[in-house]
C-alpha cells in the first residue's frame, strides 16, 4: 500500500517507521527540525531493544507526495483544524483517512444512537472540522501506546502497542481490514471493531483524569495513581464521566479502580498533555476534558470534580499561552 502518515511525531512516527520497515510505500508530512532530521538520517525508532531506521519520503507540503491508498492523521486535536484542509493532494477517489487521536472526535455521534449528528462545540466550535466534509472517508483510530520524541527524527517506544480501527457507522469494512492487515504485518498491534465510539470512550476515561492533573502537578502517572488524595480526585472524575456516558449509550469497559491502576502502571511516564505543556505546545483540554463537561450539560448530569480540575488546568495553560480560557461554559472554551 501507498501510505502517508500526517504528523509523524511520537505516535505517527512509530506507525510510519514500522510500516516502512515492512516494505510498504510510506511517506510522512512533518515540519521543522523533525523534517530536517528525517531527510538527513531517516526516521529512527527505538523499539524492543533495536533501532529501526526507515528511509521515507518526507515533506511539509502534501502536494509533494501525491495521492495515497490510505492516509493516517496522527496529530493532536488542536492541530486538526489546520491540517485537514491541506490533505487534498493526498486523496484519490477512494482514499480513506484514519484519524488517530485522543479524546472525543468531531465525528463521534455520526450515526450513533439518539444523538446522531451531534457535534460538540467544545470540539469544533467554529465548524472548521465539519466544513472539511469527506465524512465518508473517515476511519476512527483509538491509540493505546506510549512513545516520545527525545530528539528530532527519533521516536522512542515506551510501552503498549495497540491500535483499534473502525468505521463511524459501525460496520467492519474491507478498507479497515486492509489497513489493519498492513499494520499487523508490520508488527503493529492493530485490530478492527464495529464499536469505534465505544473504544473512543473507554480510552477517554483513562485520559480524562491523568491528562489535566498531570499538567497541573507535573507528576508522572505512577505518582498520581499512588497519591491517595489525587487518586480520590481521579476516581471521582472517572465516576462522573461514566454517569455522563451512560446517557449517551456509552459503557466504561472497566471499573474506576482498575482504570486508574492501569494508568498508574506506566512508571515514570509523562502524559502527552504534560509533555505538550512542558514543550510550549497547545494542550488537548477540549477533546479530553471540556467535551465531557459539554456532554454532561446536554444530558443534564453534573460534573463538579471534572469542572474544578478543568478550570485549574485551563487557567494554567491559558497563562502559558497554550489554551484559550475565559471561565465560561464548556462550549465557549475552544483551544487556541
Amino acid at each position: 500500500m501507498k501510505l502517508c502518515i500526517v504528523g509523524a511525531g511520537a505516535v505517527g512516527g512509530f506507525i510510519a517507521a514500522l510500516l516502512a520497515e515492512s516494505g510498504q510505500d510510506v511517506s510522512v508530512v512533518v515540519r521543522g527540525a523533525h523534517l530536517a532530521a528525517i531527510r538527513d538520517g531517516g526516521l529512527r525508532l527505538d523499539y524492543e531493544g533495536r533501532r529501526v531506521t526507515a528511509r521515507v519520503a518526507a515533506s511539509d507540503d502534501p502536494a509533494d507526495l501525491g495521492a495515497q491508498d490510505a492516509v493516517i492523521v496522527a496529530v493532536k486535536a488542536p492541530s486538526l483544524p489546520g491540517i485537514l484542509p491541506i490533505l487534498g493532494p493526498l486523496l484519490g477517489s477512494e482514499t480513506p483517512i484514519a484519524i488517530a487521536m485522543n479524546g472525543v472526535p468531531w465525528w463521534m455521534f455520526d450515526g450513533f444512537g439518539a444523538h446522531d449528528g451531534l457535534c460538540l462545540r467544545s470540539v469544533d466550535g467554529d465548524s472548521t472540522l465539519a466544513r472539511f466534509g469527506n465524512r465518508g472517508r473517515l476511519i476512527g483510530c483509538v491509540i493505546h501506546i506510549a512513545c516520545d520524541v527525545p530528539e528530532p527524527g527519533l521516536i522512542r517506544h515506551n510501552s503498549q502497542n495497540r491500535f483499534i480501527l473502525g468505521e463511524p457507522n459501525g460496520t467492519v469494512s474491507p478498507r479497515v481490514g486492509r489497513l489493519v492487515e498492513a499494520m499487523q504485518v508490520a508488527g503493529i498491534g492493530a485490530e478492527a471493531t464495529g464499536e469505534i465510539q465505544q473504544e473512543v470512550w473507554i480510552k477517554l476515561l483513562g485520559n480524562l483524569p491523568f491528562a489535566p492533573i498531570s499538567m497541573i502537578t507535573g507528576a508522572t502517572n505512577d505518582v498520581l495513581a499512588g497519591t491517595p488524595d489525587i487518586r480520590r480526585t481521579m476516581l471521582a472524575m472517572f465516576d462522573e464521566a461514566v454517569t455522563v456516558g451512560e446517557q449517551f449509550g456509552l459503557r466504561p469497559g472497566m471499573t474506576a479502580e482498575a482504570r486508574i491502576d492501569l494508568g498508574g502502571s506506566l512508571v515514570d511516564f509523562k502524559t502527552s498533555t504534560l509533555q505538550d505543556y512542558e514543550k510550549g505546545r497547545p494542550v488537548e483540554l477540549d477533546a479530553i476534558v471540556n467535551a465531557v463537561r459539554e456532554m454532561g450539560d446536554i444530558a443534564g448530569v453534573d460534573t463538579p470534580t471534572v469542572d474544578i480540575v478543568y478550570a485549574l488546568a485551563a487557567q494554567k495553560a491559558a497563562l502559558a499561552g497554550l489554551y484559550r480560557y475565559d471561565g465560561g461554559p464548556a462550549e465557549e472554551n475552544e483551544a487556541a
